[in-house]
């Protein structure tokens, strides 16, 4: 228990700081809940963290259905990550760095973030939750599934952000998903070694 809340905190302050810090200074886009959170964001202004809560309430509904342990597990996950990304706006614009770089550290943080807390079998929800299900159900690396969804949600983007954004937010899913499958693979390979 006590592995899990650390791997939630550290993870949420990972996903706090790669938005905040290096994603919304430049109206960047990842995939998933995150990506959908910051068009909302972008078009409307409201909250990142508290959006994600919002649209991940139909996701959480068919976890508790299917698997309540990866409900329990994400809750937590989804509530601290949600607060930790509202509690580090100030961050925003606090870097100087260009924006391919921005693109690559802000996707670097995110995906480690992400792939720590799926590492203890924990996540921000969302499509993250969706994509743990997906790969057990179909025996591949998570990080690939995730990888999918964001190139999905960055295509949907397109509509209401234009192009001008699209190879940037690709390198920060492509990031991501690096970050994410290095993480998962990490574990992969201390399960079988302790095995």
């Amino acid at each position: 228990m006590m592995k899990r809340t650390v791997a939630i905190f550290l993870g949420s302050v990972l996903l706090g700081i790669g938005i905040n810090g290096f994603i919304v200074p430049f109206h960047l886009l990842d995939g998933g809940m995150i990506g959908i959170s910051l068009i909302v964001k972008y078009v409307w202004g409201y909250k990142v963290g508290l959006t994600l809560i919002l649209l991940s309430i139909p996701i959480y509904l068919i976890a508790w259905k299917l698997e309540r342990r990866y409900f329990i597990n994400s809750i937590h996950g989804l509530l601290v990550s949600s607060l930790i990304i509202d509690l580090l706006t100030p961050l925003r614009g606090m870097f100087s760095v260009s924006i391919i770089e921005s693109s690559v550290i802000g996707g670097l943080f995110i995906g480690t973030g992400i792939g720590w807390m799926l590492r203890h079998e924990t996540s921000t929800g969302g499509t993250d939750l969706l994509a743990l299900f997906v790969s057990r159900w179909l025996s591949i690396n998570v990080g690939m599934v995730i990888f999918l969804i964001d190139a999905a949600v960055i295509l949907a983007g397109l509509y209401v952000m234009g192009e001008g954004i699209l190879f940037y937010s690709l390198v920060t899913i492509l990031s991501v998903g690096f970050a994410t499958m290095t993480m998962t693979l990490i574990r992969s390979i201390q399960f079988y070694k302790s095995t």
